[in-house]
């Protein structure tokens, strides 16, 4: 495994501003200055569904830069968020990247990891929960996937909130990155094995020592901050990147 990782999320590539995605691609073309692999902890894209035999269009910039990194040596490992659950065999087969049913533990940079995206963690929403459930299963990508591209996707993109989480800036929803915050400490209190639990979701860059060697992660977003964060045995870095 990696010695060094990089983790990012949250870019919601096709809603964001295109001087936000060029900045990412940015990002992409340096990563392999700072490590050795990299975790995409969810919501990439601001919607993507993989039907059978056609591939969303709008995205080629940024999966054929993901192609260049694993060609070149970069392990990609990627974890669907409540945006882009729907990844599969398309981005594993003709792209090279390793997707992962999170939550997930796993070695991030040398350490014992718990990894998930965040969404339906922390809080007592089961109406989401429902939801999450009922559209990540066999049934529901089958039913979703009999509804005509052409149609399904702009409902999809049309019901996201992106363009209004642009809009309301850095601070909004703070409840929401203080649960999954709470939830990272219950989870490494229960699991002591574990050394860093890292999410996404909240759009807040957070890193916090939880306990002694102990620590809690969140990368932050491409929205507001375009931050990342680096993961070595040594060292956990946040970092913002400037193009």
């Amino acid at each position: 495994m990696s010695r060094r990782t990089v983790v990012v999320s949250d870019i919601h590539l096709g809603a964001v501003p295109l001087e936000n995605e060029r900045a990412f691609f940015a990002f992409l073309a340096e990563a392999p200055r700072w490590g050795d692999d990299l975790v995409i902890n969810g919501d990439l894209f601001d919607f993507w569904f993989e039907y059978k035999r056609v591939v969303p269009r709008g995205q080629m910039g940024v999966l054929t830069r993901l192609r260049d990194l694993v060609d070149n040596g970069i392990g990609v490992r990627f974890v669907g968020g409540n945006h882009d659950a729907w990844a599969g065999s398309f981005l594993e087969d003709e792209i090279g990247v390793q997707v992962l049913d999170g939550p997930i533990v796993t070695d991030v940079g040398g350490r014992h990891t718990y990894l998930a995206h965040g969404d339906g963690l922390g809080g007592a929403d089961w109406g989401y929960r429902v939801l999450k459930w009922a559209t990540r299963s066999a049934v529901g990508r089958g039913l979703f996937r009999w509804i005509h591209p052409d149609l399904g996707i702009p409902l999809a993109i049309n019901a996201s909130r992106t363009k209004d989480a642009h809009a309301l800036g850095p601070e909004a929803d703070g409840s929401r990155s203080e649960q999954l915050a709470a939830h990272a400490a219950e989870i490494l209190a229960e699991q002591t094995d574990l050394d860093l639990v890292v999410f996404g979701h909240a759009h807040r860059p957070i890193l916090e020592e939880v306990a002694p060697g102990r620590f809690y992660l969140n990368s932050g977003d491409w929205i507001h901050h375009n931050s990342f964060a680096i993961v070595t045995p040594d060292e956990i870095r946040l970092e913002r990147f400037e193009p």
